[in-house]
């Protein structure tokens, strides 16, 4: 399951949030409770730790650790039923100052549905299921290549990561004095041939260990070449399995990493960063032909949405948490649109240098009102 650009956004904050806290014992309290589990079995479990807690030799850390068990016991009352996907609940004293005490206590229903149960009492909160959530659990593999150079990389969410670059010993096309045609030639197809083994020998090392998370591969280059590599007997059954597209790009190397990805979004339809990618590209052609109808800065965009004519609003995830909330909240009133935009896309980015808040209007407006 993947999680949406917002899911994802609000599940980070969290993770960030509990991540600040450490406890000077074993005291900070967690407890993971799986779909469709007894809410009481839990809260009898918990009142079972707090009895075990009276055992604790040092005083401050028994208290806080007995507090902590109360705070969530509480807390759990509010609940009717476990919720569909489960329940993530944190507890501890979290007081900078030695022997002060501020126990708080933080729940969430994870976007993903929870399958285990977990009670743990310990220096800093168990985070690693959720962190785990956020990591992207598909992947595409990325291949940009012609005779001279070669570039591999996965696409994990957003991120394009590189793996491999390398390149041939392809003579040019000018062949030295004293050689003839036919000689040349045979070089040339001799190193063209050796460079294409050595792209699948590169291709087997990267994508077969990842091939139960890899979900295609799409390769793209300038010119033939990508066919005949990708039709001749080249690369390994296992991988040439996972080709999904073959595209024309005009460039090798990180410039035809992203070429590759911005002509591949039919085939990423369905994947976020396709998505992100479109959206902000509209936004952006919008701006350069018809400008009344988008707008961005925070004032600006503001404004827009108080009156009412927002149809779609392009948040930076690097906003200010208080302030997406403050423009979510005026989306909801007015009904438009909200996403949340990564900084892992070249669009993303430039989103963020224009000021992190952007908006497609339902009409064109003079902006000089």
């Amino acid at each position: 399951m993947s999680l949406t650009a917002h899911q994802k956004y609000q599940l980070k904050k969290f993770v960030q949030e509990l991540e600040k806290y450490k406890g000077r014992h074993t005291e900070l309290v967690t407890v993971y409770i799986p779909q469709d589990y007894d809410l009481n079995k839990i809260q009898s479990h918990l009142f079972e730790e707090a009895g075990t807690a009276s055992n604790i030799k040092s005083t401050s850390t028994r208290k806080n650790v007995e507090d902590a068990l109360e705070k969530m016991i509480q807390h759990l009352k509010l609940y009717k039923k476990t919720p569909d996907h489960g329940l993530a609940v944190f507890s501890g004293n979290v007081s900078e100052r030695e022997g002060g005490s501020d126990v708080k206590v933080w729940s969430l229903e994870p976007p993903i549905p929870l399958k285990f149960r977990l009670y743990r009492c310990d220096k800093e909160f168990v985070l690693d299921p959720l962190r785990e959530m956020l990591e992207e659990k598909e992947v595409y593999g990325l291949v940009v290549m012609d005779r001279r150079e070669c570039n591999i990389a996965i696409l994990r969410g957003k991120a394009i990561i590189p793996l491999v670059k390398s390149t041939s010993n392809v003579p040019g096309k000018t062949r030295a004095g004293g050689q003839s045609s036919q000689r040349f030639m045979r070089i040339r197809e001799g190193e063209a041939k050796a460079f294409f083994k050595k792209i699948a020998e590169y291709m087997k090392e990267e994508f077969l260990p990842r091939l139960k998370e890899l979900k295609g591969i799409i390769v793209g280059g300038p010119g033939p070449t990508k066919y005949e590599w990708v039709e001749g007997n080249f690369i390994t059954t296992e991988v040439r399995k996972k080709i999904i597209a073959i595209k024309d790009v005009t460039y090798t190397g990180e410039f035809g990493l992203q070429e590759l990805l911005e002509k591949s979004l039919d085939v990423l339809a369905n994947e976020e960063v396709s998505k992100e990618k479109l959206l902000v590209g509209k936004f952006l052609e919008l701006l350069a032909t018809k400008p009344g109808i988008v707008n961005y800065g925070e004032t600006q965009v503001m404004q827009n949405l108080e009156m009412g004519v927002v149809d779609t609003l392009l948040l930076s995830e690097e906003l200010d948490e208080e302030k997406i909330k403050k423009f979510e909240e005026g989306a909801q009133k007015t009904g438009a649109k909200v996403e949340i935009i990564s900084t892992e896309t070249r669009e993303g980015v430039q989103l963020r240098d224009l000021g992190k808040v952007a908006a497609i209007l339902r009409y064109e407006l003079n902006h000089g009102y």
